[in-house]
């Protein structure tokens, strides 16, 4: 791996993307189009931060995410593209699926979460489904974050390490390390039938969490020919005389501590 991309470079550029994903929620929101965007990658290899720095300045209105947990005894019932269905975006809406419909073509797969059958079918389907969406006039966009082994194994370390990020190891996160080539053979079967021309995999390599994201974030701007949209102009009017309202005795309300005046 190249040298990292320096602190002010990435924070400045940044900025400056996360300004251009304001004005694209503005021409999504006004134009009523549907975007939908993928993260997909192993464990660890940076979807969530980048996640975050997209959706950090934007309406959440407009642009959510979508989490989804293991599916429930109805939803394993159901045609498995369907629960993801309901995530899609309406008009003038954008989501984000933090993993997706290729749970199945990575965990569950490896995982034996799933029949061969199953399975087979997931890969003829989804191109089918993908397709239908395009079709009917969806942006779907789908990133691949790609991390190495050694960035990754470090990476578990430091959340093993870290009370604040704990939480994101899981004993299926510690499983991935052993099952790395079975994890790697899913991915290259999963890009041979899913990269398709109507929805591309683009792959970000994302050992450097920086240029992960700048990277992601300026490629997803130059993807969609958004543009400028002119807000509406507001003026704020001028605080009308006070007609005698006094506010009551502070107590007689509940008050937060104030737990700021015991720092030093």
């Amino acid at each position: 791996m190249g040298k990292r991309l320096d602190r002010t470079l990435y924070e400045t550029e940044l900025l400056r993307l996360q300004a251009e994903l304001v004005k694209l929620q503005e021409w999504v929101r006004v134009e009523k189009a549907r975007v939908a965007i993928v993260f997909e990658g192993r464990d660890a290899a940076g979807k969530g931060g980048a996640i975050k720095r997209v959706t950090e300045y934007l309406n959440p209105r407009v642009a959510r995410i979508a989490a989804l947990p293991a599916p429930s005894e109805r939803e394993r019932s159901q045609w498995y593209f369907q629960r993801y269905i309901a995530q899609l975006p309406a008009a003038g809406e954008i989501v984000l699926f933090d993993r997706s419909w290729y749970n199945r073509a990575g965990v569950e797969r490896v995982m034996g979460f799933c029949t061969p059958d199953e399975y087979h079918r997931f890969l003829h389907q989804c191109p089918i489904f993908e397709r239908l969406l395009v079709e009917d006039g969806l942006l779907l966009r789908k990133y691949w974050f790609s991390v190495s082994d050694d960035e990754q194994e470090k990476r578990f370390h430091d959340r093993l390490d870290d009370p604040m990020r704990r939480w994101k190891l899981s004993p299926m996160d510690a499983e991935s390390i052993t099952r790395w080539e079975d994890y790697s053979r899913a991915k290259d079967e999963m890009l041979v039938h899913t990269d398709i021309p109507e929805a591309r995999w683009m792959t970000v390599e994302s050992d450097d969490k920086r240029r992960a994201r700048i990277n992601m974030i300026a490629h997803l701007l130059s993807s969609i020919p958004y543009h400028d949209v002119k807000l509406p102009e507001l003026k704020l009017p001028k605080r009308p005389p006070s007609t005698g309202y006094q506010r009551p005795p502070k107590d007689t309300q509940n008050y937060v501590p104030d737990h700021a005046a015991t720092l030093h």
